[in-house]
């Protein structure tokens, strides 16, 4: 998530006359859900429904950080076990989210969470990848093509967001391949910070521009907007200019 946890717990009761609240504790009335499961010995309701009720009441930006971060897990499960020679839960999808959606069937939100599942793409990354796609959408910037590959000097390389029309790259610095391990790949934070520069100087030559920001920046859409006009974003061609 981006932004503060939920304070509430909420929970589904099909036989509730209304929806109840408390400080820890909201009830909605609703059809049970066939797919709950017990984690931890509490019944919860699965991923999808989990994920539909989530984008029904939470924000454009929590929604598709949601959805983008399941939708790019299950696409390296499945790749997973069709390697391993397993056959394993069917894989969620937006199609499949929106079934859930339409079975789900929430008084409030619906209008919602169908805008960011068809918007959610599972090629991003991270949730700061997640994060600049909704602040183009909402600043009105063209939507870039998303891990596009390179390759330059014997090597392949994906970046983050790519405007093939004016040829620039964008890039979420957000650090943790700095500090993450599993990111650093046996690397200490000198040599990724060395391989970063020498990736940035292949890419460079092949681009108009190349271009990277941080959690500061995108958390501030009004930093952001002006940051993004200064660099020549391009603005998205239906979209107003105010």
């Amino acid at each position: 998530m981006i932004g503060p946890w939920p304070r509430a717990v909420h929970a589904v009761d099909p036989g509730a006359a209304g929806g109840s609240s408390s400080k820890l504790f909201t009830t909605h009335r609703g059809p049970v859900d066939p797919g709950a499961l017990v984690i931890d010995g509490v019944r919860v309701t699965s991923l999808s429904r989990t994920v539909v009720d989530m984008a029904a009441w939470s924000s454009f930006l929590v929604s598709v950080t949601m959805i983008d971060h399941v939708l790019h897990h299950e696409a390296a499960r499945v790749s997973a076990e069709r390697d391993a020679g397993i056959v394993g839960a069917p894989r969620i999808t937006q199609g499949s989210l929106l079934t859930e959606l339409d079975s789900a069937h929430p008084r409030n939100g619906h209008q919602a969470a169908a805008r960011a599942i068809t918007f959610a793409n599972g090629l991003s990354a991270n949730p700061g990848e997640s994060l600049g796609r909704v602040r183009f959408e909402e600043l009105g910037f063209e939507i870039p093509e998303l891990q596009v590959r390179f390759d330059v000097g014997g090597c392949t390389y994906y970046v983050d967001y790519f405007w093939r029309g004016v040829r620039k790259i964008g890039e979420f610095d957000g650090h943790i391949k700095y500090t993450r391990a599993a990111v650093m790949d046996g690397r200490d934070a000198v040599q990724v910070v060395v391989d970063e520069k020498d990736r940035e100087s292949l890419l460079r030559p092949l681009v108009s521009s190349f271009d990277r920001w941080g959690w500061k920046l995108a958390l501030s859409p009004h930093a952001f907007y002006r940051f993004l006009m200064d660099k020549g974003v391009p603005r998205a061609p239906t979209r107003g200019r105010s």
